[in-house]
């Protein structure tokens, strides 16, 4: 039986070459989830200007239209990251998208998430 010990050894190897591997993968994605989402925060906050957005940005509220993944945590990091200022408030809405007819049938355009940013008294944020 002396080849079934060499069989056993040859998967002792192998196990601590897998062992190995599984280190150095662990290694490379040390990010956490919310930074890789937050790396492309220039793409994912596109200002909203509509007629209702510039009075509130009167107010000291903004209003972007952001990815679908977001959330408030990660939209008050993107705007500190672009815009250098610090968000005291985010509000999150979904937008529906908008009911129309194409050739008799009813079709529905896609909706679109924003987010509302309230900063304190004094702060702006250049959109334009």
């Amino acid at each position: 039986m002396a080849f079934l010990k060499k069989a056993k050894s040859k998967t002792a190897e192998e196990k601590k070459d897998v062992s190995e591997v599984k280190e150095i993968k662990e290694e490379k994605s040390s990010k956490k989830k919310g930074e890789e989402k937050t790396s492309a925060a220039p793409k994912a906050l596109k200002p909203h200007i509509t007629e209702k957005a510039a009075f509130l940005g009167e107010k000291g509220a903004y209003v972007f239209k952001v990815a679908p993944g977001f959330n408030k945590i990660m939209v008050k990091e993107a705007v500190k990251k672009q815009y250098g200022v610090n968000p005291v408030k985010v509000s999150m809405v979904n937008a529906p998208g908008k009911m129309f007819l194409i050739r008799r049938r009813r079709v529905q355009s896609a909706g679109f998430k924003k987010a509302v940013v309230y900063l304190k008294k004094g702060e702006k944020i250049n959109i334009a």
